[in-house]
């Protein structure tokens, strides 16, 4: 008894999968998209400036093979482009003339976008140019930029005002500090009031003090009213630098007291 032959899908039929089912052949990959080289990538017109309704898109075909193009765009009634459907020859470039037709207030900051499709070689590919109209003429854009003031720094605290530095004397810091000299001038003052103590006498009068130690205290005194003064500044505020002047204070004093 002879068995039924099976029959098999040759290389034309579809291959069976599991159930019976029969699974689509793969379609054909596509083929990659034609470079396209149109410049420049922008057209900006002007409303001022008549010269600049027409603009210029030059298409090259660096490719061995002619190309066909057609030029689309979202805003026909606006826009009208010279031979806007053609072929460039391999190896030569095409130029494209778009004009604006209503340049007026209301179409001012608008932006249109043109789109160049080309075919050739079998293969296609597509480029988009956007358009837009602008007030004033060419030129103002960059002397607009170059005018504006330079974008102000970024905000920082304010740093502490430097401390006052007085070259010779030290800072006065407390209060307390200005109260010891407050004391100390007051002593001095009462001993350069003292009568000196007389040189040729063998008896010493208990109040009297010698004239080492008048200078000595005149030069003391001196020293706090000085002190004491910058204290007052640097609590008041003010900013100030001691002079020669200031040294001379003490030997001022000491003459007053010993005339």
């Amino acid at each position: 008894m002879q068995q039924p032959i099976s029959r098999q899908d040759g290389g034309r039929g579809r291959r069976r999968g599991k159930g019976g089912e029969r699974k689509p052949a793969s379609p054909p990959a596509s083929p990659t998209p034609l470079p396209v080289f149109l410049f420049p990538h922008q057209l900006v017109f002007y409303s001022d400036q008549r010269s600049t309704h027409r603009r210029v898109l030059t298409l090259y075909n660096p490719y061995a093979f002619p190309l066909a193009f057609k030029m689309m765009c979202t805003a026909p009634s606006l826009y009208s482009v010279v031979e806007a459907e053609g072929s460039v020859r391999a190896k030569s470039c095409v130029d494209l003339v778009v004009r604006h037709q209503e340049v007026r207030c209301v179409n001012q900051g608008r932006r249109d976008r043109f789109r160049l499709q080309v075919r050739g070689g079998g293969r296609t590919g597509s480029r988009e140019v956007w358009a837009e109209l602008r007030r004033g003429e060419e030129g103002e854009d960059s002397l607009q930029r170059r005018t504006l003031p330079p974008p102000s720094p970024r905000l920082h605290p304010p740093l502490p005002p430097p401390p006052t530095c007085l070259p010779g004397y030290p800072t006065v810091r407390s209060r307390q500090q200005g109260l010891v000299l407050g004391v100390l001038g007051v002593v001095c003052v009462a001993l350069l009031l003292l009568p000196l103590q007389p040189q040729h006498s063998s008896l010493v009068p208990p109040c009297t003090v010698s004239l080492t130690q008048k200078l000595v205290c005149a030069y003391i005194l001196g020293q706090c009213l000085c002190d004491v003064c910058v204290c007052l500044f640097v609590w008041c505020g003010v900013c100030v630098s001691v002079t020669p002047c200031t040294y001379s204070v003490p030997g001022l004093l000491t003459m007053a007291f010993l005339r």
